[in-house]
């Protein structure tokens, strides 16, 4: 891979063609992509597919050409295009001038006053290919549509000034109802959206009323050898970011009380010292991912704004962070344990505080009075809307007649569910996912404490006794599941699941080491045994001819991905021996697909979370290597032109149809590679 030119200004290739490219990834609401491999293939999109138009035109010389969106004007020639970590730049070239325009957002988890800002930056340059000098005016034009939800672009209102330091245009509904509705399929109907450039730069920035958008114009002289640059910040302040237990919280960036223009200013004066610190981070990244292979980097890349875009920080009322998953086209819920389990790697890998924040609605709803069961809640609420699980409702009379159906609509708000108390009896018991839940927080927090075990001894003093109903709730239920919901479970109930009882042994495995670190050397002692016991039983019960199956009763040669064992090698415990490593990667290998190995044996698809996971149950790296190759093949072949997704079939490169899983935070989970050779290194 080829690194930044600071001579040029401008990034080199690294990742090249992706089914969409990120262009602003701040969070689930201001996220914008390109849906082709030229900019100027196709309008603009929020991750959903929605249409947010921002149109981008170069007049040369009088002439003008178009860069970016559809449009009438000739388009310029797209001649590359690079993606790091936090950069997706392109070049173009037409009438003797070249173009490029770098997108990046300073998504840099060890600062979180940095990566919550809703803050990302369009930096343009220009120079001469013919050795002659150039007048070009670049414009790029951002419509209301950024702006709402339901197309009422013609309600759109705005306007500019001129602060001291610089220019900053603005526009937003005229009537708004911050936080007024949850879902999943949606983009934001409330909030501002901002374009600022500093007083020194070339660049007019205006509300245009006559198209309902902001509009961005810069005069550059291209001339032969040398760039002219100019940088622009786009910014969105939604005013309210989270409806948490009662309280509508603003950013994390926001918790103190400081405003829109004071964060943009921020980020027009540091521009230059965030685009060295971001060159420095995505260095020391690829760095460590091309220790396994160029494949595996280049999918890390992919996976790393999506991943962290996801979410939305905030803080709560003791000033924790509190960092909100959305789980992207499934069903739209908050702080989802089964979604922040396969991200977590990426967030344990920069700052493991980030995985706290992810637990703490968790934790907070789990003692809550309506939430009566002895294992662990699904989710904390449906986004933006931080109010109580959503998942799995009890069907009958007297439950919520507020609800229509299973689940409200896009839209609908559900009630404040975290304040009713337990006669209310809400939840369906067939619904939950008592094993898979209680195993995710348990490794979570274990992974916690083995990163930092002072530390995570302030966290144990709060929550070590609902971490021994989980952990017992897994000893009675764990060894053989009956019919419960997990991740596994997209081709319907999976009755006796090997899979999600190793998650279980792992999980009482994780209560034995929380133990260890809050000083109970007894406990953990009795613990470590049982989860052995456990382990040693799960196993001899699942071996087949020679490899585990896919449940405890089903026929010899069936299988399925185990990848929840990768944490007895992130632990160091041993709970199974060298031979179920061995035999598991042997069979994966000879199960391999054109685009990677199927979850189980039922069915073709797969998912790229689980699989790079079981891939590094190979000690040697070379697992990882092959099945990063299969994944990069997926991303670099895919019709489907969507964030990259995380279920797809392996026989063919396409998203599975069952649900259009995409922009997930899961993608985290590609991390695990490194996250797996630290914690084993140490």
């Amino acid at each position: 891979m080829e690194q930044n030119s600071r001579k040029e200004g401008i990034r080199r290739i690294a990742l090249g063609r992706l089914p969409a490219v990120p262009l602003i990834t701040c969070d689930p609401y201001f996220s914008l992509w390109s849906g082709s491999d030229c900019l100027t293939g196709t309008d603009a999109m929020h991750w959903t597919g929605r249409r947010k138009r921002v149109a981008g035109t170069a007049r040369i010389d009088g002439r003008e050409y178009r860069f970016m969106g559809l449009g009438e004007a000739e388009a310029m020639e797209q001649t590359a295009l690079s993606v790091t970590a936090l950069h997706s730049v392109y070049r173009f070239q037409d009438a003797g001038v070249e173009l490029a325009v770098d997108f990046w957002t300073p998504l840099l988890l060890e600062d979180l006053d940095i990566l919550s800002r809703p803050c990302s930056y369009v930096d343009m340059a220009v120079r001469s290919m013919d050795g002659k000098s150039h007048m070009v005016e670049v414009v790029l034009e951002f419509d209301g549509e950024l702006c709402c939800d339901k197309g009422q672009t013609g309600k759109i209102g705005g306007g500019c000034y001129a602060p001291a330091d610089s220019r900053i245009a603005w526009m937003g509904l005229r009537e708004q109802s911050p936080l007024g509705y949850s879902g999943d399929s949606v983009t934001i109907d409330w909030g501002y959206l901002y374009l600022a450039a500093a007083e020194a730069e070339p660049l007019e920035v205006v509300y245009a009323q006559d198209a309902h958008g902001l509009r961005a114009k810069a005069q550059l002289q291209a001339k032969p050898g040398s760039w002219e640059k100019v940088s622009l910040v786009a910014a969105y302040d939604d005013i309210a970011s989270i409806q948490y237990f009662g309280r509508m919280l603003p950013g994390y960036w926001a918790r103190n009380g400081k405003n829109i223009h004071d964060m943009i200013s921020e980020a027009l004066e540091e521009h230059d010292s965030l685009l060295r610190r971001c060159e420095a981070f995505e260095t020391a990244m690829e760095r460590d991912a091309m220790e396994f292979s160029p494949s595996y980097t280049k999918i890390c890349i992919a996976a790393y704004r999506q991943s962290i875009a996801a979410h939305k920080l905030i803080a709560d009322e003791d000033g924790n962070p509190v960092f909100i998953s959305k789980e992207c086209h499934s069903n739209g819920c908050a702080a989802t344990v089964d979604v922040t389990y396969p991200s977590a790697p990426l967030f344990f890998l920069y700052n493991p505080e980030l995985v706290r924040g992810m637990m703490r609605p968790v934790f907070r709803f789990a003692k809550l009075p309506i939430w009566n069961f002895d294992f662990a809640p699904h989710d904390a609420g449906r986004y933006p809307h931080v109010t109580g699980q959503v998942y799995g409702y009890r069907q009958k009379p007297g439950s919520i007649q507020y609800l229509e159906g299973e689940a409200e609509p896009d839209g609908h708000r559900y009630p404040m569910l975290w304040q009713m108390p337990t006669c209310a009896d809400i939840y369906d018991l067939r619904y939950q996912m008592p094993i898979e839940e209680c195993g995710n927080m348990l490794i979570l927090e274990a992974a916690l404490a083995r990163l930092d075990s002072e530390r995570a001894k302030e966290e144990l003093q709060q929550q070590l006794p609902l971490f021994e109903t989980w952990a017992e709730y897994l000893l009675q239920n764990g060894a053989n599941p009956g019919q419960q919901l997990c991740t596994d479970d997209y081709a319907g109930h999976i009755d006796h699941n090997i899979n999600l009882a190793m998650k279980a042994v792992m999980g009482v495995e994780a209560y034995a080491i929380l133990l260890e670190t809050a000083q109970r050397t007894d406990q953990a002692d009795l613990f470590h045994e049982k989860a052995r016991e456990m382990a040693r039983d799960v196993y001899t019960r699942a071996l087949g001819t020679d490899h585990t199956k896919f449940t405890f009763d089903a026929e010899e040669e069936s299988w399925s991905l185990k990848y929840n064992a990768v944490w007895d090698l992130a632990f160091g415990t041993k709970l199974w021996d060298e031979d179920f490593y061995q035999q598991e990667i042997a069979l994966y290998h000879r199960k391999r697909n054109a685009y990677g190995v199927p979850l189980y044996s039922i069915e073709s698809y797969t998912k790229s979370d689980w699989m790079i996971w079981a891939a590094s149950l190979d000690g040697t790296g070379r697992t990882v290597e092959e099945f990063s190759g299969d994944i990069l093949r997926f991303l670099e072949e895919s019709p489907d032109r969507v964030p990259f997704t995380d279920w797809y079939m392996t026989e063919e490169a396409r998203q599975c149809p069952l649900c259009s899983f995409q922009n997930r935070t899961v993608q985290g989970a590609m991390f695990m590679p490194l996250l797996l050779k630290r914690m084993t290194t140490r």
